[in-house]
């Protein structure tokens, strides 16, 4: 049974590749979470928290052009490694925005995280659903997940998510079949042609993406696992004949990253996307900070491409 969200409310289900109590250390003691609260870009100064019932969270939020967002955030419920219930968004000239619940539970050794913001009224939250989306709030928790990746595994990664209303099967046709995939998965301004290949575990395809500016390169999709509920491939910039090249204006760039595509129902009915990307092999120090210097842009591209997915799905 699908679990109801209200016309007022908000919904997030994300699942984390960590136990609870990492999870919920990453939340609550102060050097971990200003590594990887807000959206990308943003840093936190923190001023005081004090975690139980009654008690706040004051930082600042600085924007990446140094708009300052004050929050003071009040805690209501405070049961730990299992639930936290707090007033987000408010500061001293103005009310909180939502409240929000926050649950954690174990799952086959890993951790899903619901979270559930209630506004005032269904109006209020579609507008900040909008405002989340433009601002890339959603990253926040795409950031936890690369954390925790950096944290409990060791591994540098780049996660982003995206829920869906459609089916697994639905998205992993969209992921699978080469007339719908170059659809939605170029850059915005870019049309990409498949040269040859096939999508399935243990096949490849070498692709052009080019504009209308005379801008164009290849890729190689290399497939390890290609099934209804993941997809595993390596992703590699070469020439047309399938010969490595530099990434395009990166000098500097690990030369092959492997990409893995979850699909996973979630509780409210949508079909949740994870998309995790790392590096291949043993890349040099410089390859690796390239590559996480970059996930700002990833992130941007991505999301352009998870919008032409949105459109698609819904037609």
């Amino acid at each position: 049974m699908n679990r109801v969200v209200e016309p007022n409310e908000i919904y997030i289900e994300r699942i984390y590749d960590a136990t609870v109590g990492a999870v919920w250390d990453a939340w609550t003691d102060l050097a971990k979470v200003q590594q990887w609260w807000g959206p990308r870009g943003f840093t936190l100064t923190m001023h005081s928290k004090d975690l139980k019932a009654g008690g706040h969270w004051h930082y600042t939020m600085h924007g990446p052009d140094g708009t300052d967002y004050p929050n003071k955030t009040i805690y209501h419920e405070v049961e730990k490694c299992k639930k936290l219930v707090y007033d987000h968004g408010a500061s001293d000239d103005q009310p909180p925005l939502f409240r929000v619940t926050a649950l954690f539970s174990e799952v086959d050794g890993r951790t899903k995280l619901q979270m559930t913001m209630a506004l005032a009224t269904a109006e209020a939250a579609q507008s900040i659903r909008v405002f989340i989306k433009a601002a890339g709030g959603n990253a926040t928790w795409d950031r936890l997940a690369e954390f925790l990746n950096e944290t409990e595994h060791g591994l540098s990664s780049f996660v982003i998510n995206r829920s869906f209303d459609g089916s697994a099967e639905q998205l992993y046709e969209a992921w699978t079949n080469a007339e719908l995939l170059c659809r939605w998965l170029p850059p915005n301004g870019f049309k990409m042609e498949i040269l040859h290949g096939e999508i399935c575990s243990g096949g490849a395809f070498l692709c052009r993406m080019a504009n209308r500016d005379g801008i164009s390169f290849c890729v190689e999709f290399a497939y390890l696992e290609c099934n209804p509920a993941r997809i595993r491939f390596t992703q590699r910039f070469c020439d047309e004949f399938g010969k490595s090249v530099p990434a395009p204006g990166l000098p500097v760039f690990p030369d092959s990253r492997v990409n893995e595509v979850v699909f996973a129902r979630e509780e409210d009915g949508m079909t949740r996307v994870t998309l995790t990307t790392i590096p291949e092999g043993t890349p040099s120090v410089a390859e690796v900070n390239a590559f996480l210097d970059l996930r700002g842009s990833m992130t941007i591209g991505w999301s352009n491409s998870f919008d032409a997915l949105e459109s698609l799905a819904e037609g």
